[in-house]
């Protein structure tokens, strides 16, 4: 039976960026895709099996009490091989916040990592078998 809760789900996920033109190129060359909404100051890329939307803001919009700190909540983005993205995403000139990590009891398949794009924004990325269970559940019906 289905739990009603008040999160339905991730819908967009916003990062700033001061280089906005820069920060357009290098989110598409790691993805693979060009945005399919782009506008001035806004960027959208629609991605994954549920077609989560990444959104990526000219910096000159941020509210005025947002930190230039790196810092704040982490979004783990599922991944199918987290040490080729996170190898990736350093060659592409992300640096480490967090190293792969397995979580969890040992085995269990849960493995975090984390890297901050060169716009300062923290980009989780995962391996969660929770994930790919709710997966093949929404893919069976």
């Amino acid at each position: 039976m289905a739990q009603s809760s008040v999160l339905r789900g991730m819908a967009t996920i916003t990062y700033y960026a001061a280089d906005h033109a820069a920060a357009k190129k290098w989110y598409s060359e790691f993805l693979g895709i060009a945005p399919y909404f782009d506008m001035p100051g806004y960027f959208e890329f629609r991605l994954g099996d549920y077609q989560h939307e990444l959104g990526v803001i000219d910096a000159g919009y941020a509210p005025p009490a947002r930190s230039g700190e790196t810092g704040g909540a982490v979004t783990y983005w599922h991944v199918e091989d987290i040490k080729a993205t996170f190898d990736r995403l350093i060659t592409l000139g992300a640096t480490e916040f967090e190293p792969i990590t397995a979580r969890g009891q040992e085995g269990s398949g849960f493995v975090t990592a984390a890297v901050t794009d060169p716009f300062g924004n923290i980009i989780g990325i995962m391996t969660n078998p929770h994930y790919l269970e709710i997966l093949k559940q929404k893919t069976a019906l």
